[in-house]
């Protein structure tokens, strides 16, 4: 691998983790067009490596938040008793599609990646606001939460063995509106619980021979200090309307996407 790649997929992890820092959006969601779409990383690589690389740079939030007291243990093990089978489940889908159509699998998760990549960031321009009364954390022992909070980590646990997307994004959307929850309390909770899913997930995918280590490493070697960056600018930058604009470019990447699967189906 020349030196040009490895510079244009440090740039790729240095201008994803600035993003994330800034807006909060998750980073598969924002990472895997750029590595489809920009560094040509075939669908089914991109998935893969995307997954070790949630796992890596969640890792440190997820310890901070644990230190700082935002993580609602409940809430992450009624999450991870949806999401673990969800996540199996996902990967499970992926390696028969794989099997069977072989090299139409990157036809089919550019397909799903763009279906999400316009339903999602829609969901965000939307803001939805929650449907129910905030719900408190102790809650949880009732077994209608507890099933409903396990229903939801089950959906978003299979999208992200199938995509890689949905550990943040989806499971935060979701929480927010059918429960409520505090924002500061879901946000701590739902890295650590990302965690969890990012690690049998990677394990999975890299069973399956789905992780490009030769992306991994560069992608990293930008994201982490783009992370902090991002961090520290946001005081200095509008990141409500950053996080706008990059909703609308993502739709719009998402229905390319969508597009040239449909184009290609004719």
């Amino acid at each position: 691998m020349d030196v040009t790649a490895i510079a244009a997929r440090v740039a790729v992890g240095l201008v994803v983790g600035i993003l994330v820092g800034l807006t909060g959006l998750g980073g598969g969601m924002v990472l895997l067009p750029l590595l489809i779409s920009v560094l040509g990383v075939p669908p089914i690589l991109a998935v893969g490596s995307d997954a070790v690389i949630n796992l890596i740079t969640k890792v440190g939030a997820g310890g901070l938040h644990w230190r700082q007291g935002n993580v609602s243990w409940p809430l992450v093990r009624n999450l991870a008793y949806g999401s673990i089978p969800g996540a199996i489940l996902g990967v499970t889908v992926l390696a028969w599609i794989r099997s069977v159509y072989g090299n139409g699998v990157n036809e089919f998760l550019r397909g799903a990646i763009g279906l999400l990549l316009v339903l999602i960031p829609l969901g965000y321009i939307i803001h939805f606001r929650p449907a129910l009364p905030s719900v408190p954390f102790e809650s949880l022992q009732q077994y209608r939460y507890r099933w409903g909070v396990s229903f939801i980590g089950f959906f978003a646990g299979t999208l992200v063995g199938l995509t890689s997307i949905g550990s943040g994004s989806v499971i935060l959307m979701l929480l927010l509106v059918f429960y409520g929850f505090s924002p500061a309390m879901m946000v701590g909770t739902d890295i650590v619980h990302a965690v969890l899913l990012a690690a049998l997930t990677s394990f999975l995918q890299f069973k399956l021979g789905n992780v490009n280590f030769a992306v991994v490493l560069p992608v990293l070697l930008g994201s982490v200090p783009g992370g902090i960056l991002g961090a520290y600018l946001t005081n200095h930058v509008p990141a409500a309307r950053l996080k706008q604009v990059l909703c609308a470019l993502l739709m719009a990447v998402g229905a390319r996407l969508l597009w040239g699967v449909l184009a290609h189906a004719n």
